[in-house]
């Protein structure tokens, strides 16, 4: 967890705050910095899936081996042994080109079954469920030009054999007693549970903390909808903000995801901490979106893929909100549609929402129409018609309060 990385961000974000009126003009001309902006938004968006299938490789390893599953009791086993050991999950026939001599077992795995096999010297191969113990006592024979890094015999065969067969490839150190996952081209090694739980605690801590300043955001722009005084920059304040903590979340579900049985009570702590805030951001993003093109979503994965330095300028959300990058664009006064506060109005199904924000200009007429009024929109009767009054009445009073507490 790079917990002192989002702390610099968020001390520059403050520091932003204080001195962003009184920011040069930017040099640069908007139009060239715009198109440059756009190219590299777009090469962003091809490198996505790339980024999720490597993401899910690692997380669904994790999984495979986490503390409780059947496979880390055996891998621990081995661990205490000293033995060493080196592990193939997946019995795909390119994986079984590169498997030589051994014993053809085809029997049930159980951890003390791997551990006495472990005790031999040649590589273990189980089926891609693990549930299966197929060779033991194997050679393994990955091309040999295959590039490496390690320098151990055992992990630049387990490194060679990950990459030209993207299966899981476990590695299991007799000298320095530490469990290497590697997959295509990615390594992991296992960390001590009880450093991981003491790192998955900052992080909690950390998200707590980040949770609080994107909640005061989100109070503050709803208090600036309500009296039509919102700006860009609330705007995208909220937005960047909302990244933040979905960050540190990201980060916690690797700690999660290896932390397996150990992880119950931070999983209980996250979840509590994350509710709603991902159609929170969806909303503001649909509400403030001025491109008919995008979608809030296809936004916020664009977001999601930008680096630190990226995060950091307010001018990169306002860009892919469609508002442009220039430097007096984040003082603009601009109108919500509504998606955000009809959603907190309860018993209003979804599409009587569109139908709200289609049928009114913004969200100051639709806060003040009559009854008649929103009882001429489709799905709409007296009855709702007045609950949605008072629904919104309620809601103003109640965010003046939580703006000043």
């Amino acid at each position: 967890m790079k917990e002192e990385q989002l702390q610099i961000i968020e001390n520059q974000v403050f520091a932003k705050e204080e001195n962003i009126k009184e920011e040069k003009p930017l040099k640069v001309k908007a139009a060239a910095r715009d198109s440059a902006k756009d190219v590299r938004e777009t090469k962003d968006e091809k490198t996505k899936d790339a980024r999720e299938e490597k993401d899910d490789s690692i997380i669904g390893a994790l999984k495979l081996v986490a503390p409780g599953t059947s496979l880390r009791e055996g891998l621990d086993s081995v661990l205490r042994a000293k033995t060493g050991g080196l592990i193939v999950i997946g019995d795909s026939e390119e994986i079984m080109r590169l498997v030589e001599g051994g014993f053809h077992l085809n029997t049930e795995y159980t951890p003390p079954n791997l551990y006495e096999l472990a005790k031999m010297d040649g590589a273990i191969v189980l089926s891609k469920d693990a549930k299966r113990i197929l060779y033991a006592n194997a050679q393994l024979i990955p091309d040999s030009s295959s590039p490496s890094r390690e320098t151990g015999i055992r992990h630049r065969t387990a490194e060679r054999m990950a990459k030209l067969t993207d299966a899981l490839v476990i590695a299991i150190s007799q000298r320095r007693g530490v469990i290497t996952l590697y997959r295509g081209a990615n390594r992991y090694s296992l960390q001590d549970i009880g450093v991981l739980l003491s790192k998955a605690n900052q992080a909690v801590q950390t998200l707590e903390k980040y949770k609080r300043v994107l909640d005061k955001a989100l109070v503050n722009l709803t208090a600036l909808e309500f009296e039509d005084l919102v700006t860009v920059h609330d705007v995208v304040l909220v937005v960047q903000r909302g990244e933040m903590v979905l960050r540190i979340v990201r980060e916690l579900n690797n700690y999660i995801s290896e932390l397996g049985t150990e992880g119950r009570l931070i999983i209980m702590q996250v979840e509590e901490l994350v509710t709603n805030i991902q159609d929170d951001l969806t909303h503001v993003v649909r509400d403030y979106l001025e491109s008919g093109n995008k979608k809030a979503e296809d936004v916020l994965q664009t977001i999601a893929n930008w680096s630190a330095d990226d995060l950091l300028e307010l001018s990169n959300f306002s860009r892919v909100l469609g508002w442009g990058s220039s430097a007096s664009v984040l003082d603009e006064s601009i109108h919500p549609r509504g998606y955000r506060i009809l959603q907190r109005i309860p018993r209003l199904p979804a599409p009587v929402i569109d139908n709200l924000v289609h049928s009114f200009d913004s969200f100051q007429s639709l806060l003040k129409a009559s009854i008649e009024e929103l009882d001429e929109v489709e799905g709409i009767g007296e009855v709702r018609a007045k609950n949605i009054r008072n629904g919104l009445r309620r809601l103003q009073d109640q965010v003046m309060l939580e703006r000043y507490m």
